[in-house]
């Protein structure tokens, strides 16, 4: 198994650093890290650089997409992975921190027939004291968009071989034969289209083999619930009902 791990990025800095400090730190060292720089205006490809220089034991390489957009960085991560020759893909992003033990966990759905994996996103603690009901707010919205993505006409597919399952971009991983086959991530901004949604709906209809693990774990940024409130995220997540004038919040 040949196991890439792509990480789209814009202007991330001063996050980008703790989640390449975790992949380093992973148990199961045996895989790839690409770091997609999507045009990013601070200094984040001199910290990917700088990172690397300083920690030559994890393979870790850099590429730019200038086209704007979550979709359209982490397509182009994908497709370069398994242009030099990954078998298998995941996905976290640059504000993110995957568990320790998530690359051993992502392998291990792997070898036990999945083909499209993700699992629990926890709320990070690290970026700023957290507030007892804002460690738990998190799970509750992601809970929340887990079961509206369920109800929601739009993922109610007819021709899909199993159910919806919310599987977050930053939290995700799959063979590079589906990822080709599904035709991949929407090449979009994440204020157009969520393309985590769109690329299991497309998986939904070539098989079945997808599915949750629980130790599957990545810590994800609460930034964007401080900067919206709990009402607007969740209109932001239900298809974008609420529109921030700044979606990047940094």
């Amino acid at each position: 198994m040949r196991l890439w791990t792509v990480v789209p990025a814009y202007d991330e800095e001063r996050s980008i650093g703790a989640t390449l400090a975790r992949l380093a730190e992973q148990t199961d060292p045996d895989f790839t890290v690409l770091v997609v720089d999507n045009g990013s205006r601070d200094g984040t490809a001199a910290v990917v650089r700088a990172f690397a220089a300083a920690h030559p034991k994890l393979d870790l390489r850099l590429v730019g997409e200038a086209e704007k957009g979550t979709g359209s960085a982490a397509d182009t991560g994908m497709r370069h992975a398994i242009r030099s020759g990954a078998t298998h893909l995941a996905r976290t992003d640059a504000d993110c921190l995957p568990a320790a033990d998530w690359v051993a966990a992502v392998k291990r759905a792997f070898d036990d027939g999945l083909e499209m994996v993700s699992g629990p996103l926890r709320p990070r603690t690290d970026e700023f004291p957290l507030r007892l009901w804002e460690r738990r707010l998190l799970p509750a919205v992601i809970g929340v968009a887990a079961l509206f993505g369920r109800l929601r006409p739009g993922n109610r597919d007819p021709l899909a071989l199993g159910p919806y399952v919310m599987m977050p971009g930053c939290n995700m991983a799959i063979t590079a034969a589906l990822y080709e086959l599904s035709g991949g991530f929407p090449r979009t901004r994440i204020e157009d289209v969520h393309e985590d949604r769109a690329l299991v709906n497309r998986v939904r209809r070539l098989t079945s083999a997808y599915g949750l693990r629980p130790d599957v774990v990545v810590h994800g940024s609460v930034r964007r619930l401080r900067a919206f409130g709990l009402v607007r995220t969740l209109g932001w997540y239900a298809d974008h009902r609420y529109r921030p004038d700044v979606v990047d919040v940094r």
